[in-house]
This record gives structure tokens, sequence and C-alpha cells, in this order.
């Protein structure tokens, strides 16, 4: 498949036309025509981008890119080499941002919710116009969603417990969410889950009694994009290989 077949037909299963994000979604690197191994990762850097190099791939996808509408980087240092790997070895690099948070069946927020066993799942979290998170009923004790969040997502998750005992209701919106906790009160929702916590938070989500799981920006989006390879080898027989570099964050 070419680099164009392949970034045209996943841009329309993910819809990015529909979404107001912070990047450009799609292609954002051309390198070489034929695509014939993919590699798949959460996030861009030199570290994914030689280990692809080490696997012989001509293709990266990411859910986070190198471009960056709040971000105008020179072409120095760290940046520069990302950049430099890319181009001198036709790299082809894919990203796809907001689309894979959202997707119903493809995006990390949906996928939590199934790693989570949330039922009675919908739509939650508005950005921009668009629902990119989801929210389920739970129907048990706290501690038992706690316990099932260290163990599927992250096992250093920061929980703060400020919520009923029984949790009926949950949200998730990975990565830096933190703020859409506002839209989860406003719902009447008993827990809030997403990857990151700012200090303010704490207060604000003790005042207002809602369970609050800061699960880590890289644990609740891993999986998207590795679900997004799978899929392109499952549909497009294409040999794609998911490398995860860990991140604390």
């Amino acid at each position: 498949m070419t680099i164009d077949d392949l970034h045209v037909r996943l841009n329309a299963l993910l819809n990015i036309e529909a979404f107001k994000d912070l990047c450009p979604n799609g292609l954002q690197v051309r390198g070489r025509t034929e695509v014939s191994h993919v590699v798949t990762g959460v996030s861009a850097c030199v570290e994914l981008f030689e280990k692809a190099l080490e696997l012989g791939a001509d293709t990266v996808m990411t859910h986070h890119g190198i471009i960056w509408n709040f971000e105008r980087p020179v072409y120095d240092g760290g940046y520069k080499k990302r950049v430099k790997l890319l181009l001198e070895n036709d790299i082809n690099l894919l990203a796809y941002h907001l689309p894979l948070d959202a997707h119903d069946s493809l995006g990390n927020n949906a996928l939590l919710a199934k790693e989570l066993h949330l039922k009675q799942v919908t739509p939650f979290g508005n950005y921009n116009g668009m629902s990119i998170g989801f929210s389920g009923q739970w129907d048990g004790p706290s501690d038992k969603l706690f316990a099932q969040i260290r163990q599927s997502v992250n096992p250093d998750s920061m929980i703060f417990p400020f919520g009923p005992s029984t949790v009926r209701r949950v949200g998730i919106i990975s990565g830096a969410a933190q703020k859409e906790v506002k839209q989860a009160v406003l719902q009447g929702l008993d827990a809030f889950i997403t990857g990151e916590v700012s200090e303010h938070i704490y207060h604000y989500a003790r005042e207002e009694g809602i369970h609050f799981i800061a699960a880590g920006h890289h644990a609740t989006e891993v999986f998207g994009i590795r679900a997004l390879g799978e899929f392109v080898n499952r549909e497009y027989g294409i040999q794609t290989t998911f490398v995860n570099i860990p991140n604390p964050v």
C-alpha cells in the first residue's frame, strides 16, 4: 500500500476533519512511497525513531507527533535529530491526536472504558464542539474501581478518593484533561479519570466530592495507537510493531 492510500484511509476512518485540534492530523513527514512495516508508539521521539530504524520500518505512526500549534521549535537539539532521522532515512510519520482519543472503537477513551468494564458507555467531554471522552456505569465500591485502574492502566496512578464509597458513573478523558473534571461534576459523575493532574485540581475535587484519578498521560494513551496499528495489520495486511517507550508522566 502507498503512504497516500494509507493516510487517506486512516484520515477517513478517524474523521479528522471534524476536529479542531492542536496539530495537523495525518501525514506530518513524507518518506517512502510504499508502506510495508509500520512502527507505532505513543509519542514521536528520537528513541522511537531509532527503534523504527533498527526494525527496518518505513513508517512511524504516533498519537503525539512533532508538529504543534503552540510550539515553533528551531531545528536544533533533539528536535533537529528527530527531523534528521526521518528525512535522512526516508521514513513517513503519521500522527493522530484528538481523533484517536475520541474514536468509538479504536480510541483511547473507548478502550479505557472497555478495560474498566464500564457499562452503558456514552460520549462525554466536550472540546471545541466535539465529545472526545466517554462515561459509563460502574455500580460498585470505589476501592474496587481504584484497584481495577491500577491493574489495567497504571499501578502508579495518583488517586484522590473524594467521592462516594459506591461509584455509579465514571467519566474518562485520557491525557492532559484534568480541567475537564468540571464537566464531570456538572454531569453528576462520581469519578473522573484522566492522565495528569494540576495542583489546584486536588482542592477542586475535594470540595466537589468527586474521585479524581490521574492514571498517567502516557499510560492512558497507549491503548489507541496500539489498537490502530493492529487495525492496519488486520485490515490492510501491513506488518505493524508497537514499541512502548516508557514514560512515567
